[in-house]
């Protein structure tokens, strides 16, 4: 194994650990990240799509005994059955929008320059978000009705635009929908199982000609493995914060972090790809 390289997938897998859930965009962080270590290309991307496995895993870990429990009563529960009915809903508008449009959005808009200008423009959408009043109406996931899971699929979809964060677009979708921070945010896990599921087996189906499985395995096992234990920390962590917090932290965050980097890439202190 390539040392330089293996660290490069380590850097990436925490990286998307700690930024798949957060409302902060994994995909923007990755796309900056991946060029500034030089990792940009049709490799390195088809890389970091299928890292997100090891989020997944972490979400799956964490949620473990309610998952079982809804694949058990699948067969006979209401409950059960109605929550992946709305998993279901919720996954088709994203995936349908980024069959039609994905290609083109990637060929316009993976770069840092439109990343950091998303991750600007959706601060301000978080803060507006934060400073309305909240009306609550949904406390639980399980309270979700079918138009509400397809309101937040709607919400998602915002996340074809890198930079703007499929977890954040969810969560802050679901404010505006009457849902309450707990709901929100643990829609928006369960949420990225079929997601990103979907989307990596996807990616590296379309671009299994690049796969040396010889070759790749065991950077990909090292990205895998980072992005599970980074992610499984950033779940955690977030669930503790909402607790008591909203997400106007996150919205200074995308500020300055988009800042530094246009400020860096017209003073010529970064050499961010521009085309």
């Amino acid at each position: 194994m390539d040392l330089i390289l293996t660290i490069k997938t380590i850097i990436l897998g925490i990286v998307e650990g700690l930024t798949e859930f957060l409302p902060i965009s994994s995909t923007g962080h990755l796309i900056l990240v991946g060029d500034l270590l030089n990792f940009n290309d049709d490799k390195g991307k088809l890389f970091e799509i299928v890292i997100q496995v090891g989020a997944i895993l972490a979400v799956c870990w964490e949620y473990r005994a309610k998952i079982a429990a809804i694949i058990i009563g699948l067969p006979n529960q209401p409950q059960a059955q109605k929550f992946t009915l709305n998993l279901a809903i919720a996954f088709v508008p994203l995936a349908s929008l980024g069959l039609l449009f994905g290609k083109h959005i990637k060929a316009v808009l993976f770069k840092p320059i439109p990343v950091a200008l998303a991750f600007i423009i959706g601060a301000f959408v978080i803060i507006w978000a934060e400073k309305r009043e909240h009306k609550i109406r949904i406390h639980e996931v399980e309270d979700l009705s079918p138009l509400d899971a397809l309101k937040l699929g709607f919400a998602q979809a915002f996340a074809l635009i890198p930079g703007t964060s499929r977890s954040g677009a969810t969560i802050i979708g679901g404010l505006l929908f009457g849902l309450s921070r707990k709901a929100a945010t643990e829609f928006s896990f369960f949420l990225a199982i079929p997601t990103l599921v979907a989307a990596s087996l996807y990616d590296l189906y379309k671009h299994r000609d690049l796969l040396d499985l010889a070759t790749d395995t065991p950077y990909f096992a090292a990205g895998l493995i980072a992005a599970f234990l980074s992610a499984l920390l950033a779940i955690k962590a977030l669930l503790r914060y909402i607790s008591h917090h909203d997400f106007i932290i996150f919205a200074w965050y995308r500020i300055i972090f988009g800042l530094i980097v246009i400020a860096t890439s017209y003073s010529g202190l970064a050499q961010w790809t521009v085309d």
